[in-house]
């Protein structure tokens, strides 16, 4: 064997040693299940909570990403798991309270289904436009619209999420009847926006605003109620003429019957994770904004949320098949 060979195989061997330590010295072992591939900032988000949170509550966890159905299967996953406080759902809000709205026949119930933990950070959505057609800001953008109907096209990052939903909204308060051109992820969407195929697009303000300051794309509104911390000269769309807010965030839920102390003791280690300095710094690098809640809270920001964006779902008309 090689020696290089050989280290690497002795430093593994030495990872799997201290790994099953710990696994000894942290109890039971709790799957944080998300529903999404690994590698995009809500996975950062679930590897940062199981770096930290066993030396609080003396169990070891790890990170599952079971995809599949836009969220879907994860959230099936945890519904079914057995309550005990060896499995947690971490996803994002639209996901829990949009999915519901557009099944034919809804799989889940977020209010029934499950037990309610933390919120735990929040993000931002922006509307993006193409150098292409040279506005310089939303009213800019409304004006182009309105002189270009043949050419009144969006993209969003896939369907019936909060972009899709915002951008229907945005056809109302403009008074024009756009196409909307559904991608699969943002980076396709970012792409055609920077080549020109595409004038203007909303999603993630984490996915855009690398290239805004580039000058790849332009950021012209953030949809939050406040001026992004991050982007502070950019106007909301509130400040641009349409009454529009639309905020994403990431939550964590326990299966039904699963203990509210325990999702109260868990939901005060969340907090205290989202607030050490080092996980808040790697967070916001990624656009995450900390929050930490109770699991009332939590309730309450999930029932505020479904009661917003009932009606303007139902109003699209928009249902996907299960």
């Amino acid at each position: 064997m090689k020696r290089r060979d050989f280290l690497a195989a002795s430093a593994a061997s030495s990872l799997v040693a201290m790994t099953g330590k710990a696994f000894a010295q942290a109890g039971p072992l709790t799957k944080i299940i998300f529903p999404f591939a690994a590698g995009g900032s809500g996975d950062l988000l679930c590897r940062q909570l199981a770096q930290y949170l066993p030396a609080l509550l003396d169990r070891n966890f790890i990170v599952e990403n079971r995809t599949g159905g836009d969220g879907l299967i994860g959230i099936r996953a945890v519904k079914g798991a057995n309550p005990d406080g060896t499995t947690i759902l971490m996803t994002t809000g639209p996901t829990m309270y949009l999915l519901p709205m557009v099944e034919n026949q809804p799989s889940f119930d977020s209010a029934k289904d499950f037990v309610p933990v933390s919120q735990l950070t929040r993000f931002e959505f922006a509307v993006v436009a193409s150098p292409a057609i040279e506005v310089k800001d939303f009213k800019g953008l409304a004006a182009w619209l309105k002189a270009n109907p043949g050419k009144a096209t969006y993209g969003t990052p896939g369907s019936g999420n909060i972009p899709h939903f915002t951008g229907w909204q945005l056809e109302q308060a403009l008074g024009l009847s756009m196409t909307k051109v559904p991608y699969r992820g943002s980076a396709l969407m970012v792409n055609d926006l920077i080549a020109g195929h595409l004038p203007f697009g909303i999603t993630t303000v984490s996915d855009t605003i690398t290239q805004h300051r580039a000058g790849g794309l332009r950021i012209l509104a953030v949809a939050s109620e406040t001026r992004s911390s991050f982007l502070p000269d950019i106007p909301t769309l509130k400040e641009s003429g349409v009454n529009l807010v639309a905020d994403g965030w990431y939550g964590m839920w326990l299966p039904a019957g699963s203990s509210p102390d325990f999702a109260k003791k868990l939901s005060t280690a969340v907090a205290e994770v989202l607030a050490k300095p080092d996980v808040k710094e790697k967070l916001l690098a990624v656009m995450l904004i900390p929050v930490g809640s109770t699991p009332e809270q939590l309730t309450q920001r999930l029932a505020a949320d479904h009661a917003f964006w009932q009606p303007i779902v139902k109003a699209t008309g928009y249902k996907i098949t299960n």
